[in-house]
């Protein structure tokens, strides 16, 4: 049965292992990299994650409360649970959550009571394997599976008892005890973004290789506690097991959203032969360690690596996996948008706004196979919800603002990842733009009658105005590109005059893109460092470039390559001042900003995260590889405070990872990856296709950050991007870097990226 597991692995992540490989990548990722966060200040809020590549199930230690969106906090001195968790972001919260908590002496169940003081000096989070060693002696060791998890609870020698406590967290749970099978068995369903609340559950059973001393049920909201009681259904309902004591207990836990049976499959398919937690960790470890090794950086310091290791790991845990494997392998899955089965693959846990400028491009090189099972769980997902997601988590929240489906879909499109087909993303594209949906501001379109004919949303009709026409005429670009490459003359000639509207909200008195009312006026007072309004989570510095798909109209707005130079440097040279605006105040968006101390350059929210590549369309690539070194050495560290802002379903750590190769997606949905800085000496790729490719940085160091000239396959190169396809056939893109600017390679026009306009 292990057999099969594995091959659910391989298939869908890391089907190719770089050849030789003998480093233990895992040793260089630190999982509590970015979590040193709060409601306040965010440093990446991210969780101890342990779990699988894409895993349906990660687990983690859990500092917060039951419901608490931040669910581990570095400066908490506080464990009260280790959790199943799926949580993609912490103003979204987590689901189908339940926790175990170790206890000595006597029994509690309270979260705030069993709490219990823990040093980070005794904490170990590696992507396959996290143990911590509480103040009261009590080892709790977790190896993940993809479906399930290997625990361990080592309670110290001595007289006092031993107990392990079940929390069913926040909302309705079922409970069985089997003292005979020394099995726990149940359901919750616990969650914020299911269609169908009523009927969803997320299964579970767990073995142990202990018998009971004695057990219990206890009920959440009175921590009630009923002694010998093995059946009960109620909110937050729990159970408690006693052991002897200094027991070293072992439990193999797995979960389903199917059924009661498929949680038994997946227990016995991923941990039916793992007598020990060892033998879960070490081929967790060879799994993370084939997916790691597959993109091989040398040259760099060991802080280097760790960072850039870290970010690769959580480059590859979102979107999750959200189908299962019957005993045959073949794949289905609960619907959390119709809550009905339905057979194929389904991927979740992923706010599209956040990750289609970095996290799927990088996606789009590494794991081809998957992205074009995931374009068709798209598709499946509208069927079943009637709206293309934005943000699922698991269903769809609506949450931020754009169609940003249809980049995805297009991506791929473009890349030669053509497993869906094009006329339904086109049609499902098209309701969506029509229509405003039920959920959030980004389901459906917010003013989309508006943008439709007045060519922009107006403002104050609809908050975020402005990153709205921006976004939605970049997604209409994305339409028009996929209905171009695949005939499809409709919809073409629909999408081609409206991926121009970014032009209907550029003042060119000010320079800047601006909130714009119905008459058409501009919205007063101005003033361009204000916040919110018509901008969402940023103002007029962080929003006037997002126009990805045509750099160059951009540029001629401005008049000339020089002027818009002028105005990218002012983003840098400018001092970090807030107006808080429309938000009434400060929000940690800001203060990360102002932590970066990059002038109004805010990297810490994804708005502006493609801005310094934006000197090579306009003849100063020099520019480019200076400020995307800083941002790198500056901003990024392996530490609990590793991230600038929130590090979003990997977004972040891809915008790091693809930047530390040398790359970056400026404009999904075209096949072209921007050349920056790279930070190590060399870097290979090794390919779901078994083909490598390599980027050399000869003579590079923290000082030689500049481009002098370069090769590709050996021959002389001077375009600033690579494709898609030269990176899919293999081969090695040499880069000779100095010290000093080279202010001939790559200025002229027939060297810059793609755009719309061209000169």
């Amino acid at each position: 049965m292990v057999r099969k597991y594995l091959l659910s692995i391989v298939v869908g992540v890391a089907a190719v292992t770089a050849a030789g490989a003998t480093t233990d990548y895992t040793q260089y990722v630190n999982t509590l990299q970015g979590t040193d966060s709060n409601f306040g200040l965010s440093r990446g809020n991210t969780y101890p994650t342990a779990g699988m590549p894409y895993g349906v199930h990660f687990w983690s230690a859990q500092t917060g409360r039951n419901g608490d969106g931040f669910k581990y906090t570095y400066s908490a001195d506080a464990i009260r649970g280790f959790a199943q968790a799926h949580q993609c972001s912490p103003w979204v919260s987590d689901y189908a959550v339940y926790s175990f908590m170790p206890v000595v002496g006597d029994l509690v169940v309270n979260e705030d009571a069993r709490a219990t003081r823990f040093s980070h000096d005794n904490e170990t989070g590696r992507p396959h394997y996290y143990a911590v060693t509480l103040d009261n002696g009590i080892t709790t060791e977790m190896a993940p599976t993809e479906r399930g998890v290997h625990l361990r609870f080592s309670f110290p020698a001595g007289k006092d008892d031993a107990w392990l406590v079940l929390d069913g967290y926040t909302e309705m749970s079922s409970i069985h005890i089997d003292p005979k099978r020394r099995t726990v068995s149940g359901w919750v369903n616990n969650q914020r973004f299911f269609n169908d609340s009523k009927s969803y559950r997320n299964y579970f059973v767990v073995e142990f290789d202990k018998p009971f001393e004695a057990w219990g049920l206890w009920e959440n909201v009175s921590d009630s506690i009923m002694p010998g009681a093995t059946t009960g259904v109620g909110k937050g309902y729990g159970a408690y097991l006693k052991f002897k004591p200094g027991t070293k207990v072992q439990a193999k836990a797995a979960s389903s959203y199917i059924s009661a049976e498929q949680a038994r499959v997946n227990l016995d398919s991923e941990l039916g032969d793992d007598r020990t937690l060892e033998a879960t960790k070490e081929r967790g470890r060879r799994v993370w360690n084939d997916l790691l090794s597959r993109v091989k950086v040398e040259g760099g310091t060991d802080e280097e690596l760790r960072t850039f290791y870290s970010c690769l790991f959580r480059s590859n845990l979102f979107s999750r996996m959200f189908y299962e494997l019957r005993p045959d392998g073949t794949p289905y899955y609960y619907s959390p948008y119709d809550g009905k089965i339905h057979d194929g693959y389904m991927y979740t846990d992923n706010g599209f706004w956040d990750t289609f400028r970095s996290q799927f491009p990088l996606t789009n090189i590494l794991h081809p196979t998957m992205q074009g099972r995931y374009m068709n769980a798209l598709l499946d997902a509208q069927k079943q919800c009637g709206w293309l997601p934005s943000w699922s988590c698991p269903g769809e929240t609506g949450g931020m603002l754009g169609n940003h489906s249809i980049s995805l879909l297009t991506d791929a499109w473009v890349k030669g990842i053509r497993t869906f087909d094009p006329d339904s993303a086109l049609k499902a594209y098209a309701h969506e733009v029509m229509n405003k949906g039920p959920w959030g501001g980004a389901n459906g379109r917010a003013g989309w009658k508006e943008y439709f004919t007045l060519g922009y949303v107006p403002y104050p009709m609809s908050m975020g105005s402005t990153a709205q026409t921006l976004e939605y005429a970049y997604d209409d670009f994305c339409a028009w590109q996929l209905a171009r490459m695949t005939g499809n003359k409709f919809y073409e000639d629909i999408f081609a005059k409206q991926m121009y509207n970014y032009r209907n909200v550029f003042d060119p008195a000010t320079g800047f893109m601006r909130g714009r009312g119905e008459d058409g006026s501009w919205a007063e007072p101005f003033n361009p460092i204000e916040w919110g309004g018509p901008y969402c989570e940023g103002n007029a510095w962080h929003y006037n470039w997002s126009v990805f798909h045509d750099v160059q109209g951009l540029i001629d707005l401005y008049g000339s390559d020089e002027a818009f130079v002028a105005k990218l440097d002012s983003v840098f040279s400018l001092p970090g001042d807030v107006i808080p605006g429309t938000y009434g105040g400060m929000i940690h968006e800001m203060v990360e900003m102002q932590l970066a101390d990059m002038g109004q350059y805010a990297h810490g929210n994804q708005p502006i995260q493609h801005m310094p590549y934006l000197y090579t369309y306009a003849g100063q690539p020099w520019k480019t590889q200076y400020w995307v070194r800083q941002i790198m050495s500056r901003l990024y560290d392996s530490t609990p405070k590793g991230f600038p802002g929130d590090e979003d379903q990997g977004g972040m750590s891809s915008w790091y990872v693809l930047s530390a190769l040398g790359l970056y997606a400026v404009c999904p949905g075209t096949d072209q990856y921007v050349i920056g800085s790279p930070v190590f000496g060399k870097a290979t790729i090794t390919l779901e296709n078994g083909n490598t490719f390599t980027v050399e940085a000869v003579n590079n160091s923290p000082e030689n950050v500049y481009i002098a000239s370069a090769r590709l396959n050996g021959e002389p190169y001077d375009l600033n991007y690579i494709t898609y396809g030269d990176i899919a056939r293999g081969g090695v893109l040499t880069l000779e870097m100095s010290a000093t600017p080279c202010y001939t390679r790559g200025v002229d026009k027939s060297t810059v990226p793609f755009s719309l306009t061209r000169h």
